[in-house]
Formats: C-alpha cells, sequence, structure tokens
C-alpha cells in the first residue's frame, strides 16, 4: 500500500510548520540518544513558545510528590483542569507545553495544572502512571471543584488511564491526538504508518523504551485505555486528532467504546494536520481551528455542558 499524497493533503502553512519543526528536531530523532532527543526537542519548543496571555499567573508547586505547574487568571472558575505533556513518554516537560496550557487557561478561563511526571527509561512502566495518578489525587483534594482530564499524545493516553481509574470523580476528558493502544493492524496505523511528525516507528520505539524492553502489558488501562473492558461510568468526552497522524483511529474507536457503554463522546479528526500540530496553532489556519476545538470543549465540559450533536 502507497503513501498517501501529503504534498496534497497538507497546505503550504503546514509543511511550513513542519520544516521549520524538522530544523530542530529531525525525523529520525528517535536515532539520538535520549539525551540528543531532549536536547533537539527542548530547542524546539522553545521555538515555537508563544508566551503567555496577559493576566496568566503561575506558580510552581508539588501534587502527590509531583512536580506541576498551576496556571490562573482573575476570570479563572471552580474548574480544574489538569493537563499531561506529550512527548513520547521520553521528553518533554513543564516548559515544553507551558504556551499551550497558558492559552488554555486564558481562553477557557478555568485554572490549568501541568503535571510534570517521570519519563523514560529513567522511570519504566507504571511509574509514569503512579505520578499522573499521585498528582490527580492531590490535586482533586486541593481543589474543590470538577476536574477536567486533559493531554496531547502520550499525555492524552495517561490522562485516560487516570480517568479509567476514577470515573465518577472526573467531569470530563479532552484527548489530543493520544495513543490509547488502538489496532495496529489496521485504520490510519496502516494508512499514515509513514507520516510526517510521528511514524509507528516512532511508536515502537516509544513503547519499547517505556517498558524497558519487556513485553507490553495486555488488557492493562493504565498502559492502553482502549485494552479496558468496561467503559460504562466514563464522564463526558472530547477526541481531537489530526488526520495525517498514525494514532488518528484511536481517537474514533474510544468515542465508539465510550458510545457503545452509554456514555457521551465526540470525536474530531481535523483535515489535513499532523501529530503535534498543536505548535502550529499560531502559523497555520488549520491548526489554530484545531485549538479552537480544544478550547472550546475545556470551556464547555469546565461549566458542565454538552453542546455536541450526537
Amino acid at each position: 500500500m502507497s503513501d498517501p499524497d501529503y504534498g496534497l493533503l497538507l497546505d503550504d502553512e503546514v509543511r511550513a510548520y513542519i520544516a521549520k519543526g524538522a530544523a530542530f528536531y529531525p525525523p529520525n530523532a528517535v536515532d539520538l540518544t535520549v539525551e540528543g532527543q531532549r536536547e533537539v526537542y527542548n530547542a524546539m519548543c522553545a521555538a515555537f513558545h508563544a508566551g503567555h496571555p496577559e493576566g496568566v499567573i503561575t506558580q510552581d508547586a508539588q501534587f502527590g510528590g509531583v512536580p506541576c505547574r498551576i496556571y490562573e487568571t482573575p476570570q479563572t472558575g471552580d474548574a480544574t483542569l489538569v493537563y499531561y505533556h506529550g512527548g513520547g513518554f521520553v521528553v518533554g516537560g513543564l516548559d515544553s507545553h507551558d504556551d499551550v496550557c497558558a492559552e488554555l487557561c486564558a481562553r477557557a478561563e478555568v485554572r490549568v495544572i501541568s503535571v510534570d511526571y517521570g519519563l523514560a527509561p529513567e522511570v519504566v512502566f507504571p511509574a509514569c502512571y503512579n505520578d499522573a495518578k499521585a498528582a490527580f489525587d492531590a490535586i482533586e483534594e486541593a481543589y474543590g471543584g470538577p476536574i477536567i482530564m486533559a493531554g496531547d499524545s502520550a499525555g492524552g493516553n495517561l490522562a485516560a488511564a487516570v480517568t479509567h481509574h476514577t470515573r465518577a470523580r472526573v467531569a470530563g476528558q479532552v484527548l489530543i491526538y493520544p495513543g490509547l493502544g488502538g489496532d495496529p493492524t489496521k485504520g490510519s496505523y496502516v494508512t499514515h504508518a509513514n507520516a510526517p511528525e510521528l511514524t509507528t516507528r516512532d511508536m515502537e520505539f516509544y513503547k519499547t523504551i517505556r517498558c524497558a524492553g519487556a513485553t507490553p502489558p495486555q488488557g492493562d488501562p493504565r498502559f492502553a485505555p482502549l485494552h479496558d473492558s468496561d467503559f460504562a461510568g466514563l464522564p463526558p468526552t472530547v477526541v481531537v486528532t489530526a488526520q495525517c497522524d498514525p494514532l488518528a483511529s484511536d481517537g474514533e474507536a474510544y468515542r465508539d467504546a465510550i458510545l457503545a457503554a452509554g456514555g457521551r463522546a465526540v470525536w474530531f479528526n481535523a483535515a489535513g494536520l499532523v501529530h503535534g500540530c498543536l505548535r502550529a496553532r499560531h502559523s497555520s489556519a488549520r491548526a489554530a481551528a484545531f485549538f479552537d476545538c480544544v478550547v472550546d470543549a475545556a470551556a464547555a465540559l469546565s461549566k458542565g455542558q454538552w453542546p455536541f450533536a450526537a
């Protein structure tokens, strides 16, 4: 099966974004040492950092022994959005998604707390999940309002994994091109196996290092939320994915599993976008609309609203 024609699927703005990112973080970055990957990833994140909207106040703190960063404004309501950053469980941290969290806070008018969970190979699964859950438990104890779970890529996995173990304690989920453990033999895993920004080869590297080379666990929703046997009682969920991404089908499968269990879920698959497109939100009209969808979902769920058609 031949690869899709990304020259046709992607517009000039998205291609320019990919080129800018590749100048820092090359397509073969997984072949670098972990230290090298982090160096180039951090440089890329710094190059794309868009600053903070006026009025956003930040404070670093620990929740459950895990370093976190709190974002608030005078307009922040009672709800708290817990955010887990992407990066394949190997790269990223409080700074890599700092501007994304600040803009989410300002635009959705919700308190955002970014969680700096432990990364592989220094920690091995389930340590990353344990950090994510410990931070959630402490945040829930510290703040009385509703909690929205959110994250991108690997962070979307952690947000969903914690939600599967807390259910009614979560008011909603906003998952951004999450890796949820879908079927690698079909759908976008096959069609977009060699997509720009993320390939299935990259994903295999991240999975291997996350488990320190051990066989990944089966049937464990802490590792792969789609492997859960029970999707009942999950909170209202919005999944936003990019068309040109091997992980896109995970959004569809997760939505369908929640709907089949009687829950509320919606999946948006944005045409002509790639994995990691949050960073293109200030340079691409398509990515800006993608981020609008994320912001609108966070704002609605934080207020207990469900403005989505069946």
